[in-house]
């Protein structure tokens, strides 16, 4: 009996280490810091691999300009067209392309586009004032805000026909776009009525469809768009005055993402996962603090708790702003302890689930080892539990624990 005893300690044992190894391997936080003369810094894009991020840099006059951040080679500044305002605001999926909004000299604001070859270039010199908001998975459409010289339109650009007016919704006045699909055809945005009531938009091929707000609520707008478009992303106001995060399908209409429980009534959603199943954004917690959370088909988590092992003492995730198109890296902004100021992040949530045949240490054999795991995370529920959630349904429960015993001893010699 002690040594049955013994040899349970020791497969307990291992099977923890083995966890633990895991996580601490594919999961990551990383401060992206700022540039000398800065103080703070703002994450707003990410590239399909995490490799890079852009977003915005803050002088102590609260000025801020663009930048785009690789693993290899730190922070970049991108520059301006000659005035002291600018911001970086999307990506493409592979990084080369970075959109955004900047003064010129005379201080017009203009969207930009810009490539490692070409630099930063403005969209179209004939509208007085104009942002790009956000840019396709290849870079090859740019969306946002823009006017002559009359109200405010979403536009859709491309380098063959230009500036596109998408127009407004029947009755508004104005318009602007916020993001686009990742194949380029659906763009998302808000109308603004001359009464002052603002109402969501999905524009598909010249269309735009009113995507209404929650019953009994006021204004509304889309944030952002699942890669086919499908998948609508964004906040409305409730009937009792609140923002909160929403999600539109054309099934379900706009549905409430929740909010943190003891937490408030306030919540934003900012960015959505290629297929539509993740969602991003901040929500105020039980003492009214702003904190990065994730939606899921589980509901919602503080990033700040799932990810606690990866914070030092007084650092916090704040806002989180953009998700690659899988998912696993998240950026946006949060408070640094370390360094003692608001700065960019880069959160490696590790490897999106895979269901298996129950070899969770992948050591090519389901043996006891991948049996304890098991048991020993029994119960837990969320999207980041790794492989000991075998069928991959965002809970450890008996049908995990039965594909483990049903393969058992399966690739062992």
């Amino acid at each position: 009996m002690q040594m049955v005893h013994s040899r349970f300690n020791a497969l307990l044992s291992a099977c923890v280490l083995s966890l633990v190894a895991t996580v601490a391997w594919s999961q990551s936080l990383t401060w992206l810091g700022t540039l000398p003369g800065y103080n703070t810094s703002q994450a707003l894009g990410v590239s399909a691999d995490g490799a890079v991020v852009v977003g915005a840099i803050y002088d102590a006059s609260n000025y801020y300009h663009p930048f785009r951040w690789t693993a290899s080679g730190g922070m970049q500044y991108l520059g301006s067209l000659g005035g002291n305002f600018g911001r970086a605001t999307g990506v493409s999926a592979d990084g080369t392309v970075v959109v955004g909004v900047t003064l010129n000299a005379v201080g017009s604001w203009r969207a930009f586009r810009w490539t490692a070859s070409g630099g930063m270039r403005e969209l179209e010199s004939s509208y007085w004032n104009h942002h790009a908001m956000g840019v396709s998975a290849d870079g090859s459409v740019v969306v946002g805000e823009g006017h002559r010289a009359g109200p405010l339109h979403a536009f859709r650009w491309t380098a063959s026909g230009g500036i596109q007016n998408l127009g407004t919704l029947p009755g508004a006045n104005e318009s602007s776009a916020h993001a686009v699909s990742a194949d380029g055809r659906v763009v998302v945005g808000f109308a603004r009525y001359a009464s002052g009531q603002e109402r969501a938009f999905r524009w598909e091929n010249g269309v735009m469809q009113n995507l209404g707000t929650l019953p009994g609520g006021g204004n509304s707008w889309a944030n952002a768009a699942s890669a086919n478009g499908t998948v609508v992303v964004g906040v409305a106001w409730n009937a009792a005055g609140q923002l909160r995060a929403v999600r539109w399908t054309a099934s379900g209409g706009i549905q409430d993402l929740g909010t943190l429980p003891g937490g408030s009534n306030w919540t934003w959603v900012s960015a959505v996962s290629a297929d539509g199943s993740v969602m991003v954004g901040s929500a105020q917690n039980a003492a009214g603090q702003w904190r990065a959370v994730r939606w899921t088909a589980s509901g919602i988590e503080d990033l700040n708790t799932t990810y606690a092992s990866l914070l030092t003492n007084g650092s916090r995730l704040e806002w989180a702003n953009a998700i690659s198109p899988d998912g696993r890296y998240i950026v946006g902004q949060g408070y640094n302890a370390a360094t003692n100021r608001n700065e960019a992040f880069l959160l490696d949530t590790g490897p999106r689930c895979t269901a298996h045949n129950g070899d969770v240490d992948r050591n090519g054999c389901v043996d006891d080892a991948d049996l304890l795991a098991v048991l020993f995370a029994f119960g837990r529920r969320g999207s980041n539990l790794g492989r000991v959630d075998v069928n991959c349904d965002g809970v450890v429960n008996d049908a995990d624990l039965l594909i483990v015993l049903f393969n058992f001893g399966s690739g062992c010699r």
